[in-house]
């Protein structure tokens, strides 16, 4: 069984629509999805990650 590919971060920002900085001021707070940092310095995302992180997102806002 092979893994699923990890969402490079520009990938992640395309299907989230957000800017660079404003993921990094989530993600220094503690509220963007969860990423893995490489050896090399890059972040990847696990697409089941993303998807929980979504879910989430649309259980918090449903009581506005």
């Amino acid at each position: 069984m092979s893994r699923p590919p990890a969402l490079k971060l520009a990938e992640v920002l395309a299907e989230i629509r957000m800017s660079p900085s404003a993921f990094y001021r989530l993600r220094a707070r503690n509220l963007a999805p969860r990423m893995i940092k490489l050896p090399n310095g890059e972040l990847r995302c696990r697409r089941a990650d993303l998807d929980a992180w979504w879910r989430a997102c649309e259980e918090n806002t449903q009581s506005w």
